[in-house]
């Protein structure tokens, strides 16, 4: 069970983000060339669009190194993209530097054990719903759907209507 802990969500300006399993399934095309697919939803795609447009940054951090991946990062005009990171931690640390955020401003979604160090250092843990246990029982916020399938953007509603800035964002749809 996730330890109640207080958190002022207004005060996160980062969100960081797994790539396998958490804005992907987890599964990994190896095509007959060697090259790699992989799919990515268009629900979390827009939910990290409405995040910058509300000024706030998502930096990618995975695990392994993927061009897809990076191309993703490029047509979301990701603030930060750390790939090939054996050790999310240090890397989680690198990136908090280079963009000055603080650990307290940050949120993390992880889905597997290596995303444990870096989620336990920032001050929102999310785990997707179909992540490892180990993950969900550190977790601040479990979503309610598993990675790949519009995880992303279901934290990325609840931050921003839990701050009052969704509906703002709105503004853009409505007549």
């Amino acid at each position: 069970m996730p330890k109640k802990r207080k958190i002022d969500l207004a005060d996160i300006k980062l969100l960081v983000l797994d790539v396998d399993g958490v804005l992907t399934d987890g599964s990994i095309v190896i095509n007959s060339d060697a090259s790699e697919t992989k799919v990515f939803n268009v629900v979390d795609g827009h939910g990290i669009k409405m995040w910058k447009r509300a000024n706030l940054k998502v930096a990618f951090l995975s695990g392994r190194f993927s061009v897809p991946t990076d191309h993703r990062a490029k047509q979301l005009d990701i603030d930060y993209c750390m790939q090939d990171c054996r050790e999310k931690l240090p890397a989680l640390k690198k990136i908090l530097y280079d963009l000055e955020i603080l650990p307290e401003q940050t949120a993390y979604i992880g889905d597997d054990l290596p995303d444990l160090p870096a989620m336990n250092h920032v001050a929102f843990r999310i785990a997707v719903a179909d992540a490892v246990d180990e993950i969900k029982q550190h977790a601040d916020y479990i979503t309610s759907r598993p990675g790949g399938h519009g995880a992303v953007r279901e934290v990325i509603e609840y931050i921003l209507k839990e701050t009052g800035v969704w509906s703002r964002l709105l503004q853009k749809y409505l007549p």
